[in-house]
């Protein structure tokens, strides 16, 4: 089932989501995961978190829209380190559609989280694998990617995306 995004004015957007428990789960994980998938999917994104579609758990996927079998679902992320070597690279967001922002993130991860059946992963990440996943554990911080840029990035961002919507 394809899901309703919120608004980035929702106040949830900016809130902490709340563990899922396994033990005695919120909402089926694999149904969670098959709607987030299908909510991805439908808006070409690369990743999604819980909280984009209403729903506040610490919860997210992330994978390609043409390959659904790539995606991942990611529950309960913890990183655990990051690389000392950053770099800038233009992010967009589902929740910020038409907004192109430089971010700077570490290049590289290594996390711990539960799959669909609440197995424990422990995995290390690179590249734009590791930035969408430091992407979408923003969001279950309340914490959205126009918040890691620096102003003169963001403001050209902002114009860059007035001036495409005029069109």
């Amino acid at each position: 089932m394809i899901l309703d995004l919120i608004p980035d004015t929702d106040p949830k957007m900016k809130s902490v989501s709340e563990p899922f428990d396994f033990d005695n789960p919120q909402i089926d994980p694999k149904e969670l995961t098959q709607n987030l998938t299908d909510t991805m999917c439908a808006n070409k994104g690369i990743g999604l978190a819980a909280i984009q579609a209403g729903i506040p758990l610490r919860v997210f996927i992330i994978g390609n829209p043409d390959d659904p079998e790539s995606i991942m679902p990611i529950f309960n992320p913890k990183i655990v380190d990051f690389s000392e070597e950053q770099d800038y690279y233009e992010e967009g967001c589902l929740t910020f559609k038409g907004l192109w922002v430089k971010i700077k993130r570490p290049l590289g991860i290594r996390v711990r989280f539960k799959d669909v059946n609440g197995e424990a992963k422990t995995e290390k990440f690179s590249g734009l694998t590791a930035r969408i996943f430091q992407h979408e554990y923003d969001h279950l911080d309340g914490i959205v990617f126009k918040q890691r840029a620096n102003k003169i990035h963001l403001d050209r961002a902002m114009r860059q995306a007035k001036k495409a919507k005029r069109k």
